[in-house]
């Protein structure tokens, strides 16, 4: 058995974690602004004349301002001369005005009024809307019914745009949150135990992510033992572990509204010759799509390295299995999964800021899956890791 696997108790593991979020730094009101005045450039340059942000991340990114998508609409309206509109339920207006970190006209609607009228009249009678690629339909729906002449696009063209290369402020909460995540890891591997079950270990990872800082505990979490590791996001009725289990552990938290997220893959006892191979292939297909990753770069030729590592080991072709049956990596930031994404298809040159997950997972029906999932982001000089990768499948932590 490894030294970094087994062999601890839950409160003996928890007891040596500490709260690591000490001067971590939010986003300034600053920075706000200039991600304001940049969307304002974009729309102006696609002819657009407001662009709508919906309860969610896309409304936090722009303003600053964090609310829950329902049914109710809240929103800010954002023109393109610089104009910006909260659109609130107005029985909500005491609870956030005092959230609100940018200035702006505050509009409330009552509950027998239509929102959409509203949002329709700031418009001044203009009808070039981008609406936030998240909204739900019901809300482009009551927008189109209060003004069939609207011309509703995707606002994707302005916020990816803005949001796919990260600030060094951004990149500071993200740093620290892997960091949290990246221990919760190495305390979990610890508790492990032939018989413990996935809901133990799950219910552990919560509690280790709120140690170090994370209030919310785990923003997700997915544990898998033996065969059920083939099945990259689950099973309906996990196993509990036994010797000689591959184990795979996939987790994350939220920090300031930035998200962790790194994947473990490891055999509990002594592995076998199949196991070590394939963990090997896994490692080596990861470090394949780092080296390929440089600036200018289009992003599915991080994932042709991957796959192209793995064919010649045997796997796929393609997407077919035992191999790899999903892209290499996705974007990361205040969404776990954000473009740019590392797949086929994605012809977008690699620039400056754009963070990246490197997880290109092999999967061996009824046998099991190895997934080995860090995180790395790009400088002028190339990718930069923000966990270093395991180092082998029987030492999992650098």
């Amino acid at each position: 058995m490894s030294r970094q696997i087994g062999g601890a108790s839950s409160a003996d593991a928890l007891a040596q974690l500490s709260d690591m979020t000490a001067g971590v730094v939010p986003i300034a009101a600053e920075e706000f602004r200039q991600r304001l005045a940049l969307a304002c450039q974009l729309m102006q340059q696609q002819q657009l004349d407001a662009m709508l942000l919906t309860a969610g991340t896309n409304l936090y990114y722009f303003t600053g301002l964090r609310w829950y998508a329902s049914e109710r609409l809240v929103a800010a309206l954002l023109l393109a001369d610089g104009s910006l509109h909260y659109i609130i339920p107005e029985f909500e207006r005491g609870t956030i005005a005092p959230l609100l970190l940018l200035p702006g006209q505050l509009h409330g609607w009552q509950e027998h009024e239509s929102p959409y009228q509203l949002c329709v009249q700031l418009l001044q009678g203009k009808t070039a809307l981008a609406l936030d690629e998240s909204a739900a339909f019901f809300i482009a729906d009551g927008l189109k019914t209060a003004k069939p002449a609207l011309q509703l696009t995707n606002a994707a063209s302005v916020s990816t745009v803005c949001r796919r290369c990260k600030s060094a402020a951004e990149l500071a909460i993200m740093q620290r949150a892997m960091d949290m995540t990246l221990a919760v890891h190495k305390a979990v591997a610890g508790i492990l135990y032939a018989g413990i079950s996935t809901a133990e270990v799950e219910a552990f990872i919560a509690a280790a992510h709120r140690k170090v800082g994370a209030a919310e505990g785990s923003y997700f979490c997915i544990v898998l033992f033996g065969s059920d590791t083939a099945y990259p996001h689950g099973v309906a009725k996990p196993k509990a572990l036994e010797e000689g289990d591959m184990v795979l552990i996939d987790t994350g938290c939220r920090l300031q509204g930035y998200v962790s997220d790194i994947t473990r893959s490891y055999v509990f006892g002594t592995p076998s010759a199949r196991q070590r191979d394939v963990w090997q292939h896994e490692k080596a297909a990861q470090a394949a799509a780092f080296a390929a990753a440089a600036i200018g770069v289009p992003c599915q030729q991080v994932d042709r390295a991957a796959r192209s590592y793995l064919q010649q080991q045997g796997y796929g072709p393609g997407y077919q299995l035992p191999g790899l049956p999903h892209r290499t990596g996705h974007g990361i930031g205040l969404d776990i999964h954000e473009g740019p994404y590392l797949v086929e298809g994605d012809e977008l040159p690699l620039a400056a800021g754009m963070c990246f997950s490197n997880e290109p997972m092999l999967v061996l029906p009824g046998e099991f899956g190895v997934r080995l999932e860090d995180h790395f982001y790009m400088t002028a000089q190339g990718p930069r890791w923000f966990t270093e990768p395991a180092l082998a499948v029987d030492q999992p932590f650098n």
